[in-house]
């Protein structure tokens, strides 16, 4: 293992094929909003993509949206770790660490609501970009910064009362700006990132971290406390849970941050910024108004 491993990538397989052998009606709501949310965004697409890849099977929303688009002519489904049992056979299996496409290879990458549960996310960022093909088309929904923010708070806070210490309890999310970064330093041409909040509403904590179990998403975290935590702990992180994120009906609030992501594969035919002093008109033209020498 590395110094710099955060993510126990083999728990995270095996919880997300429980997960899916287990399905729970209802627990799949994140991922529907986010095919929702890359819906949208096909729609302000004018062109068609001979071959596209839905990167990490998403129990199959995010292939339906691609699929029902029509501007994916040859649609792949690679499905992550393992194939997703509730669904038909996947084209491919992948670990979005190690992607196995040829460079220029593909026109259209997906990915939704699992890189932000990579090591090395700005390698991964590369990798899509060395298999799209010029003017290629990369999408991405990450959950990003302030994700169970409300969660991670009051965690920490019982903790610290009950055990005057804190471990790692949830997983660190992205800052949208520092993906945007991420995506030139990939090579991306016309970068471009977005955020969205969902808010869910529960009746106990309980009930949300049911529903992060259901999807698998309980902590990851290489650095996890591996002894088993007190009743006492989760007790005392309620009671502050209800006390300081609860609506005048006594449901509390958790917090999902989407962090949308797209990027181009750099193509000759692509919009290029204005090289510096070749504005052919000067902004006091333009306003109207007369420029005033200093």
């Amino acid at each position: 293992m590395s110094e710099h491993t955060l993510f126990d990538r083999k728990l995270i397989a095996k919880r997300r094929m429980t997960a899916l052998k287990q399905a729970q009606e209802g627990s799949d709501f994140l991922m529907k909003a986010a095919a929702a949310d890359l819906q949208d965004r096909l729609d302000f697409i004018s062109r068609e993509f001979d071959c596209g890849v839905d990167l990490g099977g998403h129990t199959g929303h995010v292939f339906d949206v691609l699929k029902a688009s029509g501007k994916v002519k040859h649609l792949l489904r690679a499905d992550l770790f393992e194939a997703d049992p509730n669904l038909s056979e996947p084209d491919l299996i992948v670990d979005d660490a190690v992607l196995p496409f040829a460079p220029e290879s593909v026109d259209l990458v997906v990915s939704a609501l699992n890189l932000q549960m990579l090591d090395d996310l700005p390698g991964t960022l590369v990798q899509i970009k060395r298999a799209l093909k010029p003017d290629g088309l990369f999408l991405g929904l990450l959950l990003g910064t302030d994700t169970l923010a409300e969660l991670r708070d009051c965690l920490m806070r019982a903790e610290m009362e009950v055990s005057e210490g804190v471990s790692p309890r949830v997983i660190p999310f992205a800052d949208t700006r520092d993906l945007g970064g991420l995506l030139q330093r990939a090579g991306f041409a016309l970068p471009v990132t977005d955020v969205d909040r969902l808010t869910v509403r529960y009746d106990t904590m309980f009930d949300l971290i049911r529903d992060l179990r259901a999807m698998g998403a309980t902590n990851p975290l290489h650095e996890r406390l591996k002894t088993p935590t007190s009743k006492k702990l989760f007790m005392r992180a309620a009671e502050i849970y209800a006390q300081d994120y609860s609506d005048p009906d006594g449901r509390i609030r958790a917090t999902f941050t989407f962090a949308s992501l797209s990027g181009w594969a750099p193509h000759e035919s692509q919009q290029k910024p204005l090289k510096p002093g070749s504005a052919k008109q000067s902004l006091a033209e333009a306003l109207g108004t007369k420029e005033r020498k200093s």
